[in-house]
């Protein structure tokens, strides 16, 4: 079986840097379409000379272009044309990213493009809004506290959902005054691209520049330069600490957003039908390829059989196929060897004394492509390493608990933190839970809701920093204070006899 590509894509991608084709001078790179297996591309990888070429046209833009002292309001109406460049773009870019992603194409349409352009304008609106402090707690003095721009932001998106996240960093970093260089997943590079390319026609010279390779290659040139100010990483655990380690070297601040192993969990007073509906929906959307997907569903054991036993009804007849079909529900997953990963977790979880109750197995009758049947084993405790490890696909597990204290221990015994699910029309239990959940967001009788305006990031090893509007604005910004005279003060004399 073959499906049809979702759009002709470009035979090389490279970077660009002000406009103009960076110098390339890496390897070059396949690219695959994940419905198919077959190669449709090649990135023609950026090395350090290249990533150097990019950041030296970022620090130009900063340094001696207009963009970091652009009033507001022009600064809005340029927010406002990216903006409308997505939704212009929206179909073109929809079929790039599923081209290079495998993600269902009516989902990147409804979700993630609206999304992107929703980046751009939420900004816009934030910084149109943005206020300074004054101090006169000192007799004679004025004290203010502006924000200013920090510099160039190296911006580094992952292969999940990469315009939909990559834009959210974009968007805050250029609002606030910033010059940026981008470096998407070598996996899925053709939408950004694509978008960069595009964005640059309506940005001065230089104030968003594209590099395009791998993180040990690309990434590490990037972090490494002097030129870069911030670095934003959004992506697995280990190369966060990579990251973090190399910012660290030169002093440079780093916002973090890394893996998830998050806990769903289902009491016996929840809407059941809801809980069922957002359990299905925190594990298997998008692909089931996303950081704070509520992997480890945790149902009370008096409702857990039959919470279950509906749950693996109900997945086995989600709709898995061709990405550009409306009916598909799940796509193939982004590479073959992720495909891999994601289904050796099935040997490992019966190991460790773990049933499987479906899927674990590819779906041959989709022909080459990296298609798996949705899947859910049972452990027998926490300690399970699919209970522990980020497997990152549409992979479920299922574990028992008899009180809202058990319940409460299994979540927070893992090394992440990123979210939390909890489901129960019993206000009290939800006030508890929440509280003692050791996670940066908590989500309550809802899947995934993300409100713009509030700090989304996790506790442990699932990040170090805050996504937001204030928490960008404080990351994006360095605090610059001013002290002023309101009348001349007496000043100490030196030196006079």
């Amino acid at each position: 079986m073959s499906f049809d590509l979702p759009i002709a894509p470009p035979a090389q991608v490279g970077g660009l840097a002000a406009g103009r084709a960076t110098s390339g001078g890496g390897d070059e790179l396949p690219v695959f379409y994940p419905a198919t297996g077959a190669r449709i591309s090649t990135l023609i990888e950026d090395d350090a000379a290249a990533v150097d070429q990019a950041v030296t046209a970022a620090r130009a833009a900063f340094d001696r272009g207009t963009w970091p002292g652009l009033g507001v309001l022009q600064r809005v109406e340029v927010l406002e044309r990216c903006r409308q460049i997505i939704l212009d773009n929206a179909e073109e870019l929809a079929r790039l990213e599923c081209a290079a992603t495998g993600l269902v194409l009516r989902e990147l349409r409804e979700r993630h493009f609206k999304r992107a352009a929703y980046n751009f304008r939420f900004f816009a609106e934030y910084i149109s809004q943005s206020a300074g402090q004054r101090y006169d707690q000192t007799p004679g003095y004025m004290t203010t506290v502006s924000r200013v721009s920090v510099g160039v932001a190296a911006l580094i998106a992952p292969w999940n959902a990469p315009v939909a996240l990559a834009t959210m960093k974009i968007a805050a970093a250029l609002s606030f005054g910033n010059t940026a260089v981008l470096k998407p997943s070598e996996q899925t590079p053709l939408a950004l691209a694509r978008l960069v390319a595009l964005l640059q026609e309506v940005l001065p010279e230089g104030v968003l520049n594209l590099v395009n390779g791998r993180g040990a290659v690309t990434g590490a040139a990037l972090v490494d330069h002097p030129g870069i100010d911030l670095v934003s990483f959004t992506g697995g655990t280990q190369t966060g600490r990579t990251i973090m380690s190399a910012a660290g070297r030169n002093l440079v601040p780093c916002t973090l957003e890394l893996g998830g192993k998050s806990a769903n969990i289902i009491f016996a007073s929840a809407d059941q039908e809801r809980a069922l509906d957002g359990a299905l929906l925190g594990i298997f959307s998008n692909n089931g390829q996303q950081c704070l997907a509520g992997s480890r569903i945790l149902v009370e054991r008096s409702i857990f059989d039959d919470f279950v036993g509906r749950f693996v009804e109900r997945a086995g007849r989600i709709r898995v196929g061709d990405p550009l079909a409306e009916t598909t529900e799940i796509g193939p997953l982004a590479s073959a060897a992720h495909r891999d990963r994601v289904l050796s977790f099935v040997d490992i979880a019966q190991a460790d004394g773990g049933a499987l109750l479906m899927g674990g197995t590819r779906r041959d009758d989709l022909g080459e492509g990296y298609f798996v049947s949705p899947t859910a084993v049972t452990v027998p405790s926490n300690s399970a390493r699919v209970a522990q490890d980020e497997i990152f696909g549409p992979f479920a597990t299922f574990l028992p608990f008899d009180s809202a204290d058990e319940a409460a221990a299994i979540a927070n015994d893992t090394q992440f933190g990123l979210v939390s699910y909890i489901w129960s029309d019993h206000l009290p239990t939800v006030m508890d839970m929440s509280e003692r959940m050791r996670s940066g967001v908590v989500w309550v009788n809802t899947p995934m809701m993300r409100e713009l305006r509030a700090p989304f990031g996790g506790f442990k090893s699932s990040g170090v920093g805050r996504e937001g509007g204030a928490s960008c604005e404080a990351f994006y910004t360095e605090e610059r204070t001013l002290t002023i005279p309101t009348r001349p003060p007496p000043l100490r004399k030196l030196g006079v006899e």
